[in-house]
């Protein structure tokens, strides 16, 4: 998925104490048109030294203690996260509290495990997965609480919490990838070279599940666009009893081989990757399971025997087991996205599949991690968009429909646990408003909905295997993540992480300067609300006019006006402290809004959204600080994107515009994302045409900066150096910073530093230079 990665969202958010000044519920009550000239309203208390670029970038971290990987042991007896050290942020510990006495205390000090350096295969999987940093990045609990999983630099370590010993596993000769613990603690399964292994823990006995990884074929493995769009991670899924385990084997054969320049600075790596461009072939997909008794391999029918689809060309986006161990599901998509049916499989009859639900859109059906099989009933839980928002379904094991749970025209964000034996359902979403994201409950049997979360803000629960004990990751405007560990009906029980800004906090010193967004509404061409948020600079003065940055991203799956703590914010604080006004607005295309709002990109990108934010710049034409004619966008990925399409098809609207890591032309795109929003190139030339940068060349006047790594393995290279010739063969000006080795994600202090100075001389030069 195009995702903006200059958004550092930490894998896990963490909370601290609420400031009670201005609220999200009550800012987004504030319309548009009620946007005041007043002094814009501070978040926090503290000193108010200036925020510079170098202080954003380095350590210790400005929203403090960033724990990341948070976790509840089996028993309950442990919160356990990952913190950053405060002389590197990036470098990780293993750190515990414990739940009774509520005292936290360094558990492993990663210094004691070997680091190597990663492979490929690994820095690609990192990459997809956002997971940036070094030192212990992943773990997982042993089922009786008394051991952890250890993966690191290719190697895996077993951590015996009796003895505090920590031990390296015998796994063979290679680099471990995707290891992970079965369901009940007795084996360690991995990946290397293609195939499939498991490690029994008694024995340290080593065993090869599968034999024929190599080349073209990958056993156990996602392929690109599973990584990259499905968000699934993984090819193999244990049976909850550890008899055996589902895989996936993919052939990528048929995909076209690419070679890739990955610039460096001091040479060129030449990278042969399996991309499947859009309209170009995927891979071939089979779903195996094999026994773990006799290694005996038996492969699933994807579809139904008496269905007429046989094609190979689909996607395989979910598989899951049934409580039993004697049945297993999966997902199958049609390759145009515009069909989902869930399958279920019995392990004796598995040529023999049977369709439980079926999705169905003219446009595209959206992907959930949601779906949930009851272990005291036979029945599971799936989330729909069927009625036009994300919402929570009770269906039997044959597929009958008993209740839906959730209703109403708002969106549900995610399933997070279920409680059978008290009868309740623990969900997030945006029952209140589409800028928060809330944790609720519903009666299993269906039902009034419940509010369990109390502050305004973002809430990201983590739940306990077996009791309705939750673990919040709490962030909002005025609060940077904070941990917190809560009861079934919401109520707090201890701290994790408070993460107060006070005397000594990271933040402290730059906090009195810190400012609030004011929220606001829009109305679309269609009579859609669009959800904007504006910075006021700081100092304000009313009589004075400010040039305005637009922050922007636009794309599906994303959201930038929310109530919520971001390290994006951080070059917009560090702007309004510079005399900027910073705008944004979520056009349509965007997500949590129903697939009405979302949908009316499809089959043409760059239209609607760049429209929407048109109506963004009329609003701020109407406001008396506004200077109208110093008006600049700016945005990374699909944002970079949005920032060609707005700068060349809206050149009266915008004076400049900075583009990151963008987009060009579609076909230059993956399938699975660029499909499913635009169809098959066979089937919509047209609409590619229209939605790629390049017919608006002509257009464009002046005040252009792009910049792109030259490593980039999603957004390829070549997306930008396409725009660079097409505008020199126009003779248009323009700017370009390239950075070797630097992929998609932009990381390092040093690239940052260099970046966001770049991108600060760039809006000085281009809407002050004139004053």
């Amino acid at each position: 998925m195009i995702k903006n990665r200059l958004t550092w969202f930490p894998a896990c958010s963490l909370k601290v104490r609420a400031v009670p000044l201005l609220i999200a519920s009550q800012m987004a009550m504030i319309s548009t048109a009620m946007i005041s000239t007043a002094t814009p309203a501070l978040a926090m208390e503290g000193g108010k030294l200036p925020l510079t670029i170098e202080r954003m970038n380095a350590s210790p971290a400005l929203a403090g203690t960033s724990p990341r990987g948070l976790k509840l042991s089996p028993d309950g007896q442990r919160v356990t996260y990952l913190a950053g050290r405060k002389d590197n942020q990036s470098f990780y510990d293993l750190w515990q509290m414990d739940v009774k006495s509520g005292e936290s205390s360094l558990l492993l000090n990663a210094d004691k495990l070997a680091t190597n350096e990663l492979s490929d295969e690994e820095k690609a999987r990192r990459e997809r997965q956002r997971i940036y940093g070094e030192g212990i990045m992943e773990y997982f609990w042993a089922d009786d609480s008394q051991a952890l999983l250890i993966p690191a630099s290719g190697n895996l370590y077993y951590f015996s919490l009796v003895d505090n010993s920590v031990t390296q596993l015998p796994i063979g000769e290679g680099f471990a990838t995707d290891a992970r613990l079965s369901p009940r603690g007795h084996f360690v399964s991995f990946v290397r070279d293609q195939n499939l292994y498991v490690l029994d823990l008694a024995t340290k006995k080593l065993q090869a599940m599968t034999t024929d990884g190599g080349g073209a074929i990958k056993n156990a493995m996602a392929e690109f666009v599973a990584q990259e769009e499905m968000d699934r991670m993984t090819g193999y899924w244990w049976a909850p009893d550890e008899s055996a385990i589902a895989f996936t084997r993919i052939d990528e054969s048929a995909v076209e081989q690419v070679t890739r320049n990955e610039i460096y600075a001091d040479g060129i790596k030449l990278t042969e990757q399996r991309y499947p461009a859009a309209g170009k072939n995927n891979v071939d997909i089979a779903l195996g399971v094999v026994t773990l008794k006799d290694k005996a391999i038996n492969w699933v029918s994807l579809r139904e025997e008496n269905n007429k689809d046989k094609s190979k060309d689909i996607y395989l986006p979910r598989v899951d087991w049934l409580p039993d161990s004697k049945h297993l599901s999966f997902q199958w998509q049609s390759r145009d996205q515009h069909q989902l049916d869930l399958q279920l499989v019995a392990l004796d009859a598995l040529t023999k599949p049977k369709t439980l639900v079926k999705e169905r859109s003219d446009a595209w059906v959206n992907l959930n991690n949601d779906l949930h099989f009851l272990k005291q009933q036979s029945a599971f839980i799936w989330a729909s968009e069927r009625d036009g928002f994300n919402h929570l379904y009770l269906f039997d094991l044959k597929g009958k429909l008993k209740t839906q749970l959730t209703k109403g025209e708002w969106a549900v964000d995610e399933l997070e646990y279920i409680d059978e034996t008290a009868g309740w359902v623990y969900f997030t979403g945006r029952k209140d408003t589409p800028i928060e994201k809330q944790l609720y409950r519903v009666p299993l049997a269906g039902g009034k909905v419940e509010r369990v979360s109390k502050q305004a803000g973002m809430h990201n629960p983590v739940f306990a295997d077996n009791q309705s004990v939750y673990l919040d990751y709490f962030n909002s405007l005025s609060q940077p993540p904070q941990i917190s560990l809560h009861g079934d009906k919401g109520q707090q029980l201890a701290w994790v992480e408070q993460n107060a800004v006070k005397q000594g906090h990271p933040l402290y010193d730059y906090a009195g300067l810190w400012q609030i967004p004011e929220f606001g509404e829009l109305k679309a061409e269609d009579g859609q609300v669009l959800q904007t948020r504006l910075f006021k600079p700081v100092p304000f003065d009313a009589s004075k006019k400010y040039p305005v940055v637009v922050r922007v991203y636009g794309g599906p799956h994303a959201q930038l006006v929310t109530n919520s703590w971001s390290e994006q914010d951080y070059f917009t604080q560090y702007l309004v402290q510079q005399g900027y006004v910073v705008f944004q607005l979520d056009n349509r295309g965007s997500a949590h809004r129903g697939t009405r709002f979302e949908q009316v990109i499809y089959r043409h990108l760059g239209e609607a959204e760049v429209n929407d934010q048109k109506v963004g710049v009329d609003y701020l034409r109407s406001l008396a600080f506004v200077d109208a004619d110093n008006v600049a966008i700016y945005g990374h990925s699909y944002g970079g994107y949005m920032a060609l399409m707005s700068l060349f098809k809206a050149p009266d609207y915008f004076k400049a515009a900075i583009s990151g890591a963008p987009v060009t032309d579609w076909r230059l795109y993956d399938t699975h994302y660029t499909e499913r929003y635009l169809g098959h190139p066979e089937g919509n030339e047209k609409g590619y045409e229209a939605s790629s940068v390049f017919p608006y060349v002509k257009n464009y006047q002046a005040g252009l900066l792009m910049y792109h790594g030259m490593a980039d393995d999603n957004v390829l290279f070549e997306n930008s150096t396409r725009v660079y010739k097409a505008l020199q063969d126009e003779g248009k000006l323009f700017q370009m910073i390239d950075y070797p080795g630097s992929k998609h994600s932009m990381r390092g202090e040093k690239v940052r530093n260099h970046l966001y100075r770049s991108l600060a001389d760039f809006l000085d030069r281009q809407l002050k230079s004139a004053k």
